[in-house]
């Protein structure tokens, strides 16, 4: 997103907001500047990356089948948590950069200590296998979440975004997936601009 630290903690702040997450696509840059900024203005910052999931394996790199990975959203529970999403985003560099830096189940699961699991957006693994029709397969990545994350740190993420078809559909499966399986549903849209100034139609 176009959004800068000092104007999106500043914002949070003045819209009463009590914490806000950095979550950048596949890195983490920011998030010293983010914890002090955040911290200075009395939000509680919450540091995670919106993280690349290799379809198959990271070091799979056919452009047929690994140009497109999933995302996936983690957020660092604790100091373990902070410490071992910088070695996922790390291996993600230096093993798995293909087209986007990625993880995969593998290292996924090595590095799960203190970390929180969200399903993500559109494109995260879950909502994109209920996208494309496939609801057995969507129940067997959740119980693997499930099994790696415990039902208190992995959460089903819902969205919605105007002009996005089958979104409604996908986040009724979401839902009912979360039921199923006892996992608590997060609300959540991406933070593109701190302020979003329309024009003015005369």
């Amino acid at each position: 997103g176009l959004a800068r630290i000092p104007q999106l903690v500043a914002r949070a702040r003045d819209l009463g907001q009590p914490a806000v997450a950095l979550t950048d696509h596949g890195v983490m840059y920011g998030v010293i500047e983010f914890y002090n900024a955040a911290r200075k203005a009395g939000v509680k910052p919450i540091i995670g990356v919106e993280a690349y999931l290799a379809r198959r394996s990271r070091h799979d790199r056919d452009p047929q089948k690994d140009k497109s990975p999933y995302h996936l959203l983690l957020l660092a529970q604790n100091d373990v948590g902070y410490k071992n999403l910088l070695r996922l985003v790390s291996l993600a560099q230096l093993e798995g950069f293909y087209y986007k830096p990625r993880i995969d189940h593998e290292v996924l699961g090595q590095y799960a200590e203190g970390v929180i699991c969200a399903t993500s957006c559109g494109t995260g693994h879950v909502p994109r296998l209920l996208a494309e029709g496939d609801l057995a397969a969507a129940r067997r990545a959740v119980e693997w979440y499930v099994d790696v994350f415990g039902r208190e740190r992995f959460l089903i993420e819902l969205q919605w975004h105007e002009g996005i078809p089958g979104l409604q559909t996908i986040n009724r499966h979401l839902v009912s997936l979360a039921h199923e399986f006892g996992l608590k549903l997060i609300a959540t849209n991406a933070v593109s601009y701190t302020h979003l100034t329309l024009p003015t139609i005369y």
